[in-house]
């Protein structure tokens, strides 16, 4: 040992012999115990999203212990045993109050793995993530921490079949067969829909945000798409991850020499390529916050540069579930997300000098990958797109003044005559009494209601769930009656919702927000012409002002809590309830409700615009 680690040991023994156990346990070498530490991280859950982790975990920590040591060409660092954080699963949860706390998973995942990261001092990490909010919290702790850091997901389970039909199915198929009268067939489809592991298969919240994070930089974009049981995520990455993690600490590439304005934009342009989650725009916000960006929406691109962008630019190339035929496995079988990629890329509408953790620009990775050109099924070219406009809108409006109200376009599956919709709105003051109502007089619902589900929201549920069973049920409704329901929520959606749905309406009603005022039978007019989510009648500032009045009294002789807002029985739920912000700004948990930034930084604009050329139809 040279002196200094000595001086170490023989001054702090106490804080050194653990440190040396731990080597000896984990089979490493006890004299590299004062080097910067290296480890693997990742997520359990009651999913089998989640099933298929441990494995590579142990894969990648195996990986990087054979190539830690003392000899030539071995990296000097210490080992640290591999460490788990806990999700919940969504798609067991939803519809049910225990949904409640999917979103806050991801909170509680960026927790502690701060705490791992920080209190262990890790000079390097690789996280092998799965589903969609632990990626998440995940990536903004490592963001946060700023040391050498890089992400696998674990990746999409297979798609399942029906043994009668052949038709092929996924959890959606599933949710959307609640309301048939064959309890046979509903047991038959949910025993075949999710076969073996990994998480869900379409392009719904998981493959958004897992895409999301390739294009971002910090995963490397061949590792996106390959399944959950794939030999290459035990056999062939493990290697790859600690070579690129290696290079970053050489270099001193860091997250947040990565994740950068561009490299932003360019993962939200390709989101609206493949139809993505609205999700999307929840985790984005907290994404930008953790790599410094104050405000996403003001640092980064503005709502109306978003829409811009998706009306007139960003075309749709993907024929995926829930919205297409096809799963993120047929997109692998294609080339991968590497194959879109390179075509937004050729087309001028993403900046490929952004760098990565491969230590390459994107378009240098993207170039070395050397994908096929889109097979024209499953992935299609920008000259000719599954569909002409982006999959993803932000309305404002009397109902959204925080802009705030999504829309996944690339899932509306009709209603929108010329581009409008005008809606009688059906109030429900909460998802349990939508899904009652759907289980016990479905013929209830009629064409162009507007069914409106409030104090879902991020304080009000609290903890804002997805509502994929409510959207099924009334996704089956209107094909089975050839008609149109509408929804809209202060809640979110699954990446697997589709429909003419709208989430994220904000202000939300636990806070007041115009969502609340609304009462049975108003007209409700979503106009995609415009991007606004109105209600006319609250436009009359007498109607107005005699609402708000109403619903001031009832929070007042509530104690302050509108008495519609959800039961806050544990510590997380209370703490979502007075803390968190509003889902422009991400839904997540902050003191105050102010969002804190670790070393804010200003927003420095490279001056790359995607080229702008307007898509008709």
């Amino acid at each position: 040992m040279s002196t200094n680690r000595t001086v170490i040991i023989d001054n702090h023994p106490g804080r050194s012999t653990q440190t040396m156990g731990i080597a000896r346990a984990l089979g490493a070498d006890p004299a590299l115990i004062h080097e910067p530490s290296v480890g693997v991280v990742g997520t359990k859950g009651d999913s089998q999203c989640y099933l298929g982790v441990m494995a590579k975990v142990e894969a990648v920590h195996a990986a990087l212990k054979a190539s830690i040591g003392t000899g030539e060409g071995q990296l000097r660092l210490r080992l640290v045993q591999p460490e788990y954080t806990i999700a919940t699963s969504d798609g067991m949860r939803n519809g049910t109050p225990e949904m409640r706390y999917s979103l806050i998973g991801r909170e509680v995942t960026h927790d502690a793995l701060c705490e791992h990261l920080e209190a262990s001092g890790l000079a390097g990490v690789i996280a092998v993530v799965a589903c969609d909010k632990p990626p998440v919290g995940t990536l903004a702790a490592i963001l946060e921490h700023n040391q050498p850091g890089i992400i696998m997901s674990d990746g999409p389970i297979h798609p399942g079949q029906d043994p009668e039909t052949g038709e092929m199915l996924d959890i959606v198929t599933a949710f959307q067969v609640a309301g048939h009268p064959d309890a046979a067939y509903r047991e038959r489809i949910a025993c075949h829909a999710c076969p073996g592991i990994g998480s869900c298969g379409g392009m719904f919240t998981y493959n958004t945000m897992q895409t999301f994070i390739g294009v971002l930089g910090m995963q490397p974009l061949e590792m996106v798409a390959p399944a959950s049981d794939d030999p290459r995520r035990t056999e062939q990455f493990p290697k790859t991850l600690v070579g690129h993690l290696a290079g970053m600490m050489r270099t001193g590439l860091k997250p947040r020499d990565i994740v950068v304005e561009d490299s932003l934009r360019n993962a939200i342009i390709v989101a609206m390529a493949i139809g993505g989650s609205t999700n999307v725009l929840l985790h984005l916000p907290e994404i930008a916050r953790a790599a410094g960006f104050g405000d996403f929406w003001k640092d980064v691109m503005t709502q109306e540069e978003f829409n811009h962008l998706s009306q007139h630019v960003v075309p749709v190339l993907t024929n995926a579930r829930p919205y297409g035929a096809y799963s993120m496995v047929d997109i692998d079988r294609v080339g991968g997300v590497q194959v879109i990629v390179r075509e937004l890329l050729e087309a001028g509408l993403l900046n490929g000098e952004v760098l990565t953790c491969t230590g390459e620009t994107l378009a240098e990775q993207v170039a070395r990958l050397d994908p096929p050109r889109p097979d024209g099924e499953v992935i299609l070219p920008v000259a000719k797109p599954f569909k002409p406009t982006g999959g993803l809108r932000l309305l404002g409006g009397n109902l959204s003044p925080d802009y705030s109200a999504i829309l996944k376009l690339a899932g509306v599956e009709g209603g929108l005559e010329n581009d409008i919709f005008r809606g009688r709105a059906r109030i429900f003051e909460g998802e349990r009494d939508l899904v009652r109502r759907l289980d016990e007089d479905p013929d209830s619902f009629q064409d162009h209601d507007m069914i409106v589900v409030r104090y879902e929201g991020p304080s009000g549920a609290p903890g804002m769930p997805e509502m994929l069973d409510p959207t099924s049920r009334i996704t089956t409704l209107c094909r089975e009656r050839g008609i149109v329901i509408a929804l809209m929520t202060d809640a979110r959606f699954s990446g697997g919702s589709v429909g003419l749905v709208i989430g994220h309406v904000g202000p939300e009603a636990a806070i007041g927000g115009p969502i609340a005022l609304i009462v049975e039978g108003d007209e409700i007019v979503a106009d995609l012409n415009t991007n606004r989510l109105d209600c006319p009648v609250l436009d009359d500032p007498a109607v107005r002002a005699a609402r708000q009045a109403v619903w001031d009294k009832a929070v007042a002789d509530n104690g302050g809590v509108h008495p519609n807002c959800g039961f806050a029985d544990t510590r997380l739920l209370h703490r979502a309830r007075h803390s968190a912000v509003a889902a422009i700004r991400g839904a997540g948990l902050h003191p105050n409700r102010e969002v804190w930034v670790r070393d804010p930084r200003p927003a420095k604009r490279s001056g790359f615009t995607p080229t702008n050329r307007t898509r008709g139809g």
